[in-house]
């Protein structure tokens, strides 16, 4: 065959390949979804986990299957995890993943029906957010230092949305470098401790910032300080636990998004990649920064990274206050 011929033919393969690659990368990321997604929040709406999984289902409307929320709380996030846990590996039911449900947990409870690292595909991390440590207005304390001085005067009592959630551990954390014992009265979800704390019937929660903040700025809670190493953009006037009296102080929530097990890597990684499309929107960010979410998207193998050493983080803080679920 002649040289010329030979050269001809090779370009024409060549842009037959450019042409038809894009075609089977886009067949290929069609893989998912298949059907209707499922995502599970392991607590009441209302809450961060719930925000998050709402704007992931209402961004993703447009991949050509119906997205839902499903709120599925009980025995700090581990009812709704191991629903999780125990579905089909194909992509089409995710968990918004707590550290409560895959850091503090394994340690904090007896008997965990799932393992937090092997019963999961990591997706992505998806953001962060300080606790507030907030008052019911009638409490007399305005900081840290007289909030201790008083809890040592008087039973006081702290709420939270679940035993194991970053809430209450915050809470057991206060009381070992304070040298108090305030008692923990876990509930469903901090939408049921709400309104006992505005009505007094509980003195204090470390709720999330997104949720705690509206309530302080319409005037229904009183702002002691943050559970961040740093004071938050969306409070910078509100100090932190750690300045205010409590050196080395430090709890944050955050949020993850995870599958079952065995999801094949193609699917993983176009969940991602959706997952990654949606909080890089300016829309969704703004948004989040508002709640006081801090977005911060990665790899799987990040978010896998972040489970281990975080297990191992609130391990020595759920031995070291006692806390125990059987």
């Amino acid at each position: 065959m002649p040289r010329s011929r030979l050269r001809v033919l090779a370009a024409l393969a060549a842009l037959t390949l450019a042409v038809t690659a894009p075609l089977g990368l886009a067949h290929a990321q069609a893989a998912w979804p298949t059907k209707p997604v499922r995502i599970i929040v392991t607590f009441p709406p209302g809450g961060a986990p719930d925000t998050l999984a709402r704007l992931l289902a209402e961004k993703w409307a447009g991949l050509g299957q119906p997205v839902t929320v499903e709120n599925k709380p009980g025995a700090g996030g581990n009812i709704g995890a191991d629903m999780v846990a125990k579905a089909p590996g194909d992509g089409h039911t995710l968990v918004v993943g707590t550290v409560g449900t895959h850091a503090i947990n394994p340690a904090l409870y007896a008997h965990m029906p799932y393992d937090n690292v092997r019963d999961f595909t990591p997706i992505s991390f998806l953001a962060s957010t300080p606790n507030l440590l907030v008052v019911n207005k009638e409490v007399p304390a305005n900081n840290v230092r007289e909030l201790i001085a008083l809890a040592k005067k008087q039973q006081l009592f702290f709420g939270s949305s679940g035993s194991g959630t970053s809430i209450h551990l915050s809470g057991e954390l206060f009381n070992t470098l304070a040298g108090v014992k305030m008692q923990h009265i876990p509930y469903k979800g901090r939408a049921e401790a709400i309104p006992d704390l505005i009505g007094g019937r509980i003195q204090m929660i470390f709720d999330n910032m997104p949720s705690a903040l509206p309530l302080v700025q319409e005037g229904k809670l009183k702002a002691i300080a943050v559970t961040s190493a740093q004071r938050s953009p969306a409070a910078p006037d509100i100090p932190t636990i750690a300045e205010s009296g409590l050196p080395g102080f430090e709890a944050t929530s955050w949020f993850a998004l995870l599958g079952s097990p065995g999801i094949p890597r193609d699917v993983q990684m176009r969940i991602n990649a959706e997952t990654l499309r949606v909080l890089a929107m300016p829309d969704v960010k703004d948004r989040l920064a508002k709640l006081g979410l801090d977005p911060r998207p990665g790899t799987p193998e990040a978010l896998a990274g972040l489970i281990q050493s975080e297990t191992g983080k609130w391990a020595k803080v759920v031995k070291a206050s006692g806390a125990r679920i059987e």
